[in-house]
């Protein structure tokens, strides 16, 4: 290969659509994970009782809603998003769309958002609206300053499938709460096995998500980790306390929480990427299995 193509190959920027902008823009795959276990969480709710009219507001709703929380978490991480490999070529980061366009897309959205999840009862409304401003302007500045972000994080990732339950119930279940607790702890293992992996790239862009030692991961993040998995499993056994909870949903719930569990100890014992890796990726089965042993057992 001649110089010329090589520095040709080097220098070329990626080109992207408008609709592939707007697609990183809200993030849509996280998007959609969020709708979905918001879905199949009314869905465990409901008993096989399922309102469309409910069912497509709480779609509409959570998707507007996480869309403008994500739209706003890029306006204001822009600037760090620039020097991370994995969110350079972002449409605010790489500058390919104004600011205040992004700020007016994410104020449409979440009228939107807001409106569609209080047509179906007050309470799904507030916990949307509460989602969105915990995400975007807590936990959002707070990744620069401390690890505690993780856990005020946790909140409006856990949150969806608590509104799920809302849409149905117009009010806080126990059954809500619990899938609430699950959907909280199964963060902590899932995003530390990501921030392992990226770990390089949140200390270019100045983010404090995991515990260090000496410029270095501590090794106690895995034992974190193991820790809060082994809480899923109190959180799944609770469960039995919810009548309409099959044993037979419970313990699949539970073997799962178990697997999820082993994996969790495996990224403490070697504390190397690939056992974070395997620990990322059960953690991406573990969430809508769960969801949906619940809902057809």
């Amino acid at each position: 290969m001649s110089k010329v193509k090589t520095y040709q190959i080097l220098t070329e920027k990626k080109t992207y659509s408008r609709f592939q902008d707007f697609s990183m823009l809200v993030k849509f795959r996280l998007t959609m994970m969020v709708v979905i276990s918001s879905q199949l969480a009314y869905a465990v709710a409901a008993y096989g009782g399922i309102d469309m009219t409910v069912f497509i507001f709480l779609s509409i709703g959570g998707f507007f809603v996480t869309c403008a929380a994500n739209t706003l978490n890029q306006v204001l991480e822009r600037d760090y998003d620039a020097f991370m490999e994995r969110t350079k070529d972002r449409p605010l980061a790489a500058k390919r769309m104004k600011v205040s366009d992004a700020v007016m897309f994410a104020g449409i959205l979440s009228l939107i958002g807001v409106s569609a999840l209080a047509f179906i009862n007050p309470l799904t409304g507030l916990l949307g609206t509460l989602s969105m401003i915990i995400y975007a302007f807590i936990y959002t500045p707070l990744k620069r300053v401390s690890t505690v972000s993780v856990g005020i994080g946790a909140i409006p990732g856990a949150l969806p499938v608590l509104i799920g339950c809302t849409a149905y119930s117009g009010t806080i279940t126990l059954l809500g709460l619990l899938l609430f607790c699950i959907q909280f702890l199964w963060q902590f293992p899932h995003f530390w096995a990501i921030g392992y992996l990226a770990f390089d790239d949140y200390q270019k862009a100045g983010y404090k998500l995991l515990p260090e030692s000496n410029g270095q991961i501590d090794r106690k993040v895995g034992l974190h980790s193991f820790i809060y998995a082994l809480l899923l499993i109190v959180c799944v056994f609770l469960l039995v306390n919810v009548p309409e909870i099959s044993a037979a949903g419970i313990l699949v719930c539970a073997v799962l929480s178990a697997i999820y569990s082993g994996y969790s100890l495996n990224f403490y014992v070697k504390h190397d990427r690939i056992s974070a890796r395997k620990l990322m990726f059960s953690s991406f089965f573990y969430l809508p299995l769960v969801l949906i042993a619940l809902l057809v057992m």
